[in-house]
């Protein structure tokens, strides 16, 4: 295992570290300390490098990119009705940064945070944790937070990230990353990739892509990826259904570390990336975050995946516990393993 780190630029007088951390088959992750972002999940085949992920090259392409780009998201990921909630009889009210509601923690979030890093190496594992104090002042939620995020790669090709914190007041607790999936040659387009979700239920939203509380069956419909489903034909099939023009859902899943929760990977058979988490929710969005939806034809490169727990939890009695409590630390976890299936 190697474990590099470089400056990748500078804001507000504050270096921005880039890790990279490699393993013997030269699979490699690089994470930026602006925003717990995951910049690069790239793998050799053949003697050849292909990307798993979108990334951005500079730190000024980051800083003006509204996409989230693979950087971690929260305190609460999604969408928070009303941009408000209610906790132990009280009600706060949190950034509201999307139109009525809260997205992705508001206006100042985990992405827009330049963390402290400590790497750390094994005979098979490479990681580096991120930290930082975030104040209640920061980001308008109750409590201050102390925040670990770790990424950790292994010789099994395998990517997993711990998103820890423990709070002096009680507060909400759901982040994730919001990485962005293209596992085709070239990342051109997702025609070419496919998609594979345990799960049967969707969540039904209302207006501005709010959660209802209800669950939808998705059998038979345009959001059934229970079995491995090209995210074209999907594509297709949701503009006949409802003249939607791209995803952006949520997925009941089941918890675990030994079934995936969903699955990407490639129409001609080469490569699969398999998502496992200890959260109930799945999010996924059609996106060019890179070059920005093109309107007309409303091609899209990557595929966005955020495991949390199902969103506005808070305010949907049955959706999951994001609560965290002072003495009662949390710690969150994603896996992302990697398998080649060429010859």
């Amino acid at each position: 295992m190697k474990i590099k780190q470089e400056v990748f630029g500078e804001l507000n007088g504050e270096k921005v570290i880039r890790y990279v951390l490699t393993n013997s088959h030269q699979t490699r992750i690089a994470v930026l300390s602006l925003g717990g972002t995951l910049q690069e999940f790239v793998v050799v085949e053949n003697g050849q490098e292909r990307p798993l992920t979108i990334g951005l090259k500079t730190l000024d392409d980051y800083l003006h990119n509204v996409f989230n780009i693979s950087q971690s998201v929260g305190r609460v990921a999604g969408r928070i009705g009303g941009a408000q909630f209610k906790l132990d009889g009280q009600t706060y009210h949190v950034d509201m940064n999307e139109q009525t509601h809260s997205l992705h923690g508001g206006f100042h979030g985990f992405t827009k945070i330049n963390y402290a890093g400590q790497t750390d190496q094994t005979a098979d594992t490479a990681s580096v944790t991120l930290t930082h104090h975030v104040k209640s002042t920061d980001d308008n939620y109750p409590g201050n937070l102390a925040l670990k995020i770790k990424f950790t790669l292994d010789e099994a090709n395998q990517v997993s990230l711990e998103y820890g914190a423990q709070t002096d007041a009680p507060t909400l607790f759901n982040p994730t990353n919001h990485v962005y999936w293209n596992v085709t040659d070239g990342q051109t387009s997702i025609d070419h990739q496919w998609l594979q979700i345990n799960s049967d239920q969707r969540v039904e939203t209302a207006a501005e892509k709010l959660p209802t509380g209800k669950l939808l069956p998705v059998a038979g419909t345009a959001y059934d990826f229970q079995q491995p489903r090209g995210l074209k034909p999907a594509l297709a099939a949701l503009a006949a259904e409802n003249g939607k023009v791209e995803f952006d859902d949520a997925y009941q899943v089941t918890p675990s570390f030994t079934a995936p929760v969903a699955a990407v990977g490639d129409a001609a058979g080469q490569r699969r990336v398999d998502i496992y988490s200890d959260r109930n929710g799945l999010v996924i969005f059609t996106a060019d975050p890179v070059n920005g939806k093109n309107q007309d034809a409303h091609r899209y490169n990557s595929l966005a995946t955020e495991a949390q727990t199902l969103p506005d939890a808070i305010n949907h009695p049955g959706f999951g516990d994001i609560t965290l409590r002072p003495g009662h630390p949390v710690t969150r976890h994603i896996m992302f393993a990697y398998h080649y299936l060429g010859e």
